[in-house]
């Protein structure tokens, strides 16, 4: 009867040590639930939580409805929340040199081996005090989508929405960049408010901005670049098996990039379909524009943070 007992008081005990050891983080997106730049967020999430359970656990509070994108940075910092799915474009106010993150364009599993992660990670410790934990969206580009043809890149007399990733590129090309928030897009495009606007090739289906769009402009530029961020303090006080979750979830999701090249074919073909036309000029000015685009870019960055900027441009060159 005395091994019984203590049996079962040890059997108590140890459900009640693996329970408190389980924590639970909370995590915002800074794009829309359900849209495309949250699912594979969402994805991660949902493997946490399988894989994790008894270890670590993610409460997905939600997107821009429950803390404005722009915002998101910030309360990472602050550890408001313990964990976000943000891209860099949002929160170069408080680290200018994640502005350079949309030219780094190989994938991340190659950025791990040449030292670029850990460069980028060291940067958002801090800048931003947050641990770097995995970034998705390799070769998707962004695109200027327009209402009004245009036959060379000049965007003069053009009104154009924007941004931080695109704003600076904009205006060198001549056009006037106006900042709304995303759900103001389509209604300012209806009433002419703006004559187009910056977005990845995915996800304008999402938004609902197909329905007021005429053209596209060829060839993409930049990548896009969604970073999951955890609260640097937060990521230091949890134990190794905690970590190993997370980073284990993290190259998972960063996997889950393979899937872009077929995404992107489809979404192309879907912008075809409903009548959005490619506007495609001549490859040599592609190729000046795209030149151009590389150079606004990496001058805005390494002004801004001259050393930290000129060893990303190295790295992302090497």
């Amino acid at each position: 009867m005395v091994r019984i007992l203590l049996v079962a008081v040890a059997t108590v005990l140890w459900v009640g040590a693996a329970a408190a050891q389980e924590v639970t983080l909370r995590a915002v997106s800074a794009f829309a639930e359900g849209t495309r730049f949250s699912r594979n967020f969402e994805r991660f999430i949902e493997k946490v939580n399988k894989d994790g359970k008894g270890v670590v656990q993610i409460n997905y509070i939600g997107g821009p409805r429950a803390m404005p994108p722009f915002e998101v940075g910030n309360a990472v910092r602050s550890g408001v929340v313990d964990m976000a799915n943000v891209t860099g474009a949002f929160y170069t106010n408080l680290m200018p040199e994640a502005d350079a993150l949309k030219l780094l364009r190989k994938p991340w599993a190659e950025l791990r081996r040449n030292g670029t992660y850990d460069f980028v990670n060291k940067l958002h410790n801090e800048r931003l005090n947050a641990h770097f934990l995995a970034s998705t969206g390799s070769n998707i580009p962004f695109h200027i989508y327009l209402n009004k043809k245009v036959d060379k890149y000049d965007f003069t007399g053009l009104k154009i929405r924007v941004t931080p990733v695109y704003k600076e590129l904009v205006e060198a090309l001549g056009g006037a960049a106006v900042t709304t928030a995303p759900g103001e897009v389509h209604t300012a495009l209806e009433r002419g408010v703006v004559d187009g606007y910056g977005w990845p090739l995915h996800g304008i289906f999402d938004l609902g901005w197909h329905e007021v769009t005429k053209f596209r402009l060829d060839p993409g530029f930049y990548g896009v670049e969604v970073n999951v961020l955890v609260n640097l303090p937060k990521w230091r006080s949890l134990n190794d098996a905690q970590r190993k979750v997370l980073s284990d979830a993290a190259l998972w999701l960063e996997g889950l990039d393979a899937e872009n090249p077929r995404e992107s074919a489809s979404e192309d073909e879907r912008q075809k379909k409903q009548g959005i036309q490619v506007i495609k000029l001549s490859d040599v000015d592609a190729r000046r524009f795209l030149e151009r685009a590389d150079e606004v870019a990496w001058a805005s960055v390494i002004k801004r943070s001259p050393d930290a900027g000129a060893q990303l441009k190295k790295l992302a060159t090497q």
